[in-house]
């Protein structure tokens, strides 16, 4: 009888929907793209996962010492910070090359000439004006953005999301960046589409035990993966049991993407906790940055 009640808490939240509350880990050296020595390999076995693993903890250690001064000075921090988990993703035994699962090659399509484009000019304003202002600098050194998503993505560390629910939302909160994101599931229509957000504008609902949330307008000052304000996100979440939470998102933008695409990863249920998240390099390393830029342009040429 106690086991059944268990079973039953685990399934099912307070108003009746399923319980996807909890903290989830996705740190995977699963890649997301399917390497080409992987071609038409969609799922590891198990000799093939434990070489892979190796290979990948091997080729990450920062804390080798096999390229003289130069690379150790290059390769930063210590290996002892990075988070980027120990195994390839399993999900019911099966091992997936890749988290992109569409299209079958398991690589993400190919974007269009438009967005090609505003890649090579986005690309070519790096390149000459890298610190003329904060602006310049990456969102990741801004400490605005780092694979949090909407979609969310592998980082080097702080892989672990914590969901809670409500009558009325569902709440994401994400380690990187802390970014809390108000998934809303009462029914309201999405915002105007004149607004633009960071996170996007979030909406859900469930089918049978999947949360799935529908995602619009987004900004183009924080491209996934080169897409913009015409990206429309379909993200489902699903307990598959009591320790597994099934990720899977799908990419439909047209203006950027040649056909959408879908990926997908189990997350894990863990009892770690969420530290708060503080971007000290931003702090200080940002203006040391633009100060240096200011040097430079004083030097004789």
């Amino acid at each position: 009888m106690y086991l059944t009640l268990l079973v039953l808490a685990l399934a099912q939240a307070p108003d009746a929907h399923p319980n996807l509350e909890g903290t989830w880990s996705y740190a995977t050296l699963t890649p997301f793209e399917r390497p080409a020595d992987l071609a038409g390999v969609e799922f590891f076995t198990d000799a093939q996962a434990a070489e892979f693993e190796a290979q990948t903890i091997g080729r990450n250690d920062r804390d080798r010492r096999d390229g003289g001064a130069a690379t150790d000075a290059a390769r930063g921090v210590a290996d002892y910070w990075f988070d980027r988990g120990e195994h390839v993703a399993s999900f019911k035994g099966r091992k997936r090359t890749s988290w992109v699962v569409d299209p079958p090659d398991g690589r993400v399509p190919a974007i269009t000439a438009d967005a090609r484009a505003k890649l090579t000019a986005r690309n070519l304003d790096a390149r000459d004006h890298p610190a003329d202002g904060p602006e310049n600098r990456s969102l990741q050194e801004r400490c605005l953005a780092f694979n949090a998503g909407p979609p969310i993505g592998l980082g080097p560390y702080n892989n672990f999301l914590q969901i809670f629910q409500t009558r009325d939302a569902v709440i994401i909160f994400t380690e990187m960046i802390h970014d809390a994101r108000i998934v809303w599931t009462d029914g309201r229509p999405h915002a105007a589409a004149a607004i633009r957000q960071w996170l996007g504008d979030s909406r859900g609902r469930w089918e049978g035990k999947t949360l799935i949330v529908d995602t619009t307008n987004f900004t183009d000052k924080n491209p996934f993966r080169g897409a913009g304000e015409t990206l429309h996100l379909t993200e489902r979440f699903t307990r598959t049991d009591a320790g597994t939470l099934l990720y899977e998102f799908t990419v439909d933008d047209p203006s950027t993407f040649t056909k959408s695409w879908t990926a997908q990863v189990p997350m894990t249920k863990t009892d770690e906790r969420i530290f708060e998240y503080a971007c000290h390099e931003g702090n200080y390393a940002l203006p040391d940055i633009l100060r240096g830029a200011r040097f430079e342009e004083r030097q004789p040429k």
